[in-house]
């Protein structure tokens, strides 16, 4: 069982909106929710959540540090807003609450570049532990790993850190989606090296995820963006590979 202090130390500086139109569940989780983070805003419908979401924004100058919301909403669904608050921040982290029956939705939320689900029913358990995971990183806090990160040069001004997973631009992070980085982790692993679409399943399969073969091909379409040109290089019909700008 999560320590309720060992939580408190990354989420009570924190804020968070909180999308369930489920009265009874919104307000249980709520309260909770207050007991860790030192804003909670909760509303009833996507439409109410993008609102507060552009409210908070004027009202701060910054974002939500966590979205939290259900994928069956009226008004604006949860792929919808999860969509709509990407474009407005594309680094907003956010956790999917989603039920059994909401198979179907997952995986545009997956392209989106979702990266926590929590299952419905909530298990508080799984919960605490994905808002523990999604604070930490919202604070970037620092591990003892960081004290040696081998680099892989994509260009003169970026570098994907293979210790810590994170891609840096002037040294500056680049988000990734969970996928990508799973998917940066794959090609690093022995740079040059080719990765079939079998190998690059398997990965994911290890990781508990899934992704097939087309997918795999927006996966590259949307990380190409992010990284420099040429940098990510796919051998048609065999698999991909990064291509530093200088060899290890």
């Amino acid at each position: 069982m999560l320590n309720s202090k060992e939580i408190l130390k990354y989420t009570k500086n924190l804020s968070i909106l909180f999308a369930e139109d489920h009265d009874d569940l919104r307000e249980s989780t709520t309260e909770i929710l207050k007991s860790f983070f030192k804003r909670v805003d909760s509303v009833s419908d996507g439409k109410s959540a993008l609102l507060k979401y552009k409210e908070y924004q004027e009202e701060t100058s910054k974002y939500y540090d966590i979205v939290l919301s259900d994928i069956q909403m009226p008004n604006i669904n949860g792929v919808e807003l999860t969509s709509k608050l990407y474009d407005i921040n594309p680094s907003q982290l956010l956790i999917i609450l989603s039920a059994h029956d909401d198979s179907k939705h997952l995986l545009p939320l997956i392209n989106l570049g979702i990266e926590q689900f929590v299952k419905k029913p909530i298990d508080y358990q799984e919960l605490l532990r994905a808002l523990l995971n999604s604070s930490k990183k919202a604070q970037q806090i620092p591990t003892t790993e960081q004290l040696v990160s081998p680099k892989i040069q994509l260009s003169p001004n970026v570098v994907f850190d293979k210790v810590n997973s994170a891609l840096l631009e002037n040294g500056k992070i680049v988000y990734l989606t969970k996928y990508e980085i799973i998917f940066m982790q794959l090609l690093s692993t022995k740079v040059g090296k080719i990765y079939s679409n079998e190998d690059i399943a398997k990965k994911y399969e290890d990781a508990e995820e899934s992704l097939d073969i087309q997918n795999i091909r927006k996966l590259v379409s949307k990380l190409r963006k992010k990284l420099p040109e040429n940098s990510l290089e796919s051998i048609y019909g065999v698999g991909y590979r990064i291509i530093p700008s200088t060899q290890e």
